[in-house]
């Protein structure tokens, strides 16, 4: 399993794993695949004590990566307020009755409030403005050599701050036009995601999106993400033209993963038809599993959820507390998990190491029966 993008990248395999936990981060790129830190929801002085760790635990002359959320269209966007001018502007823009209605069904399901002394941060990252501070922390850890961005093409300047600094620029599309947009803007790596995938996510099926953007934006290497669990869907990917994968929930269940035990045992008994797109936590359609809170969101009588990130600034407390008490009460029926539909296979915990050498000898096989098949 070795492609163009691991001799650019300097790895084994071609395995990306976005996680929000700093363990995983260093046991994936330690075990030969390129571990990639989700920085969204961090402070600058956050972000640095993470990034610092992982530097210190990392084999020598292994990498990784930061992936920044900064949306293409959000309320604010183009306003040159600091993030807390920002901050203040929006929160006028929330209507009162979301604030009751989320705070209402945390109460309903018996969450319990913050400490007096703690407050959620609302504004966490998705805008241009909360997002520069992140890269420039990013950008001083010499061991960080990827930079990318989850939502639509990162503006020019960042691109070229990254270029600058020697690394390279990865961003995700849902859609071919993105994908084009991304290659005319200059960036390095496209991760076509499909519907599958957890998290923001288009409506187009991976096997049907991946083809049209390796084709669209060649030469320029495409990752294939949304649905990838097993080596088999790995050399599905590379069939197709993608140079790697781009995976993510696969990590939230593994033993060296941070969620709380409810959490992840909410995850292992979840089926593939429990994952849905709702905008009800984010503002953007975003694949998580369904729950009293993503339906609620969708009746008809309530409170419709806000762009982004002004639903995110209204649901930052219930993200908070469900997940400092995620196993309290009724809390998961409540809680935000973004997972994809690939939710359905993860079924025991296993170490990072495992899951990538059987993803490595998935593939073999796969690419064995394949060539079993051929004429002698």
């Amino acid at each position: 399993m070795h492609t163009p993008l691991c001799d650019v990248l300097d790895i084994e395999f071609p395995i990306f794993a976005f996680t929000h936990c700093r363990d995983v981060v260093v046991a994936v790129s330690n075990a030969g695949g390129f571990g990639v830190l989700g920085a969204v929801g961090f402070t600058p002085e956050q972000l640095e004590l993470e990034c610092r760790w992982i530097d210190e635990h990392l084999v020598d002359g292994v990498r990784y990566g930061v992936d920044l959320v900064i949306p293409e269209k959000y309320e604010g966007k183009g306003s040159d307020l600091d993030p807390k001018a920002l901050e203040e502007q929006l929160r006028k823009l929330i209507p009162a009755q979301h604030r009751s209605f989320a705070s209402k069904l945390l109460a309903d399901h018996g969450v319990p409030e913050l400490p007096a002394d703690q407050h959620a941060r609302e504004l966490l990252g998705w805008t241009a403005t909360t997002a520069n501070p992140l890269l420039d922390v990013a950008l001083a850890h010499p061991k960080v050599s990827l930079i990318a961005n989850a939502l639509g093409t990162p503006p020019a300047d960042v691109i070229q701050r990254v270029h600058a600094s020697g690394r390279l620029v990865a961003a995700l599309c849902g859609r071919l036009h993105q994908a084009k947009r991304h290659k005319e803007a200059g960036v390095d790596i496209i991760i076509a995601q499909g519907t599958e995938g957890g998290g923001h996510t288009g409506d187009i099926g991976s096997v049907v999106l991946w083809p049209q953007v390796v084709a669209a934006v060649a030469p320029t290497p495409v990752l294939a993400a949304g649905g990838i669990g097993t080596g088999a869907q790995v050399a599905a990917a590379l069939a197709l033209g993608a140079q790697g994968v781009w995976t993510g929930s696969l990590w939230l269940t593994v033993e060296e993963a941070e969620s709380e035990p409810a959490q992840i045992e909410s995850y292992l008994k979840a089926t593939s038809e429990d994952a849905v797109r709702s905008r009800s936590y984010t503002g953007k359609p975003c694949r998580m599993l369904r729950n009293d809170w993503t339906e609620a969101w969708e009746k008809a009588e309530n409170p419709k959820p806000l762009g982004m990130p002004l639903q995110g600034m209204v649901t930052a407390d219930a993200i908070s507390r469900t997940s400092r008490y995620a196993g309290v009460a009724q809390t998961q029926k409540v809680a935000f998990n973004p997972v994809g539909q690939v939710v359905g296979m993860m079924k025991e915990r296993k170490a990072v190491r495992d899951v990538i050498y059987e993803i490595v000898e998935g593939y073999v096989e796969a690419t064995e029966r394949l060539q079993a098949f051929q004429p002698r």
